[in-house]
């Protein structure tokens, strides 16, 4: 598969296809980005990757090696410079190659797509399938948090099948009320099978918390 050069934004946080992710630029290395990909003809997209080690702001970061490429969906721009964006997750890519940070982070990526073993529609179905189990037990461990359980519309039975196997599990993973380590691991799940599996392993972690916690509550 091909690579093709992409400006990116460490960041401390983990988007994937199908998330949203609001932003704040105020770095100049970083607004310089922007005015980039806004004036490419096509898309605004840079890639999303997650902060190993170090900060978001002055460089000297480790970087992991799997991002989201991020696409500008809106874009507002303040008197001094500075950028207010919505971005959404487009589309998975791995890092090849990191270049110089010259004059904000890039990287020879390539495209990462989602792998589904056997018939996709047997398996697409049955992936489904699992992704709604794993919703319900995801609005428990919510409920049982504290967090919002409210079940967005996008999460139902009819929208988890219309969005198929792969979107289903991405989904739950924007859903689930977990740190960015935990959802880099869903993110680098080679499928949404795996995906499954690793989100069924983070929920059983995150509930076992909650339930200590609900017992030191309780004395």
């Amino acid at each position: 598969m091909p690579s093709t050069t992409m400006a990116m934004f460490p960041l401390g946080t983990v988007l994937v296809p199908g998330g949203g992710l609001p932003l704040h630029i105020f770095e100049e290395r970083y607004r310089q980005l922007v005015r980039d990909v806004l004036a490419i003809d096509g898309p605004a997209e840079f890639g999303v990757v997650l902060i190993m080690r170090g900060t978001e702001v002055g460089g000297g970061d480790e970087r992991a090696d799997v991002a989201c490429v991020a696409r500008i969906l809106d874009a507002e721009v303040t008197p001094d410079g500075r950028y207010g964006l919505l971005t959404g997750g487009h589309r998975r890519v791995r890092v090849t190659r990191w270049l110089p940070d010259d004059p904000y982070p890039r990287a020879e990526v390539e495209d990462w797509p989602d792998e589904i073993d056997g018939d996709d529609g047997e398996a697409g179905d049955a992936i489904v399938a699992a992704a709604q189990r794993l919703r319900d037990r995801i609005e428990t461990l919510r409920i049982r948090s504290g967090v919002d359980a409210t079940v967005p519309d996008s999460l139902s039975d009819d929208a988890l099948a219309r969005a198929g196997a792969v979107m289903a599990t991405y989904r739950l993973v924007v859903w689930t009320p977990m740190g960015s380590a935990d959802a880099h691991r869903a993110l680098n799940a080679p499928g949404p099978a795996d995906r499954i599996d690793v989100l069924d392993a983070i929920v059983d972690d995150l509930s076992a918390v909650a339930e200590f916690h609900e017992r030191f509550r309780e004395g």
